[in-house]
């Protein structure tokens, strides 16, 4: 098993959408890159303890890649938006990998540019490319808040 961190915007649609891809065993949301330990969703909501909100995804990496991981990441979230997506904002909701490895550090940064270099969007991405650090795993209501309430989908699509 391998492992992906990725913050998109709010992360019931983030992970709702991880979750549905052959080779993910498991997803958590929380909260990564900040300078608080031990944050809360309260915390993290006051925009000033740096942290993302993320979903951490356990995969099989013989059933799907990291590259396929990326492509899902880039596809349904607007990597041009600064510390928002839709009508969420603060830095909290910025975009970012937080990558676990060389190999992911890579990938990351070769996608990024590679999809600057498409055309596809006429604004910068402004998509962070950062270590992964400690994961605070986010309350238990958070879990999988889409599909314990028979929804498919919150967050904005590019």
């Amino acid at each position: 098993m391998a492992k992906a961190t990725f913050a998109a915007g709010c992360f019931w649609g983030v992970e709702a959408t991880f979750r549905q891809l052959p080779g993910v065993a498991s997803t958590r949301v929380g909260y990564t890159g900040g300078k608080l330990p031990n944050p809360t969703y309260k915390d993290v909501c006051t925009d000033q303890t740096g942290h993302a909100e993320a979903v951490e995804i356990e995969y099989d990496s013989a059933k799907l890649s990291y590259q396929q991981l990326l492509q899902v990441f880039w596809d349904n979230h607007d990597p041009t938006q600064l510390n928002r997506q839709g009508p969420d904002w603060g830095t909290q909701y910025r975009s970012a990998i937080f990558f676990h490895n060389p190999e992911q550090e890579a990938a990351a940064k070769a996608s990024k540019e590679a999809l600057e270099k498409s055309g596809k969007f006429t604004r910068k991405i402004v998509t962070q490319i950062v270590p992964a650090t400690t994961f605070y795993p986010a309350e238990d209501y958070h879990q999988q808040y889409l599909e314990k309430r028979g929804l498919t989908t919150c967050h904005v699509k590019s």
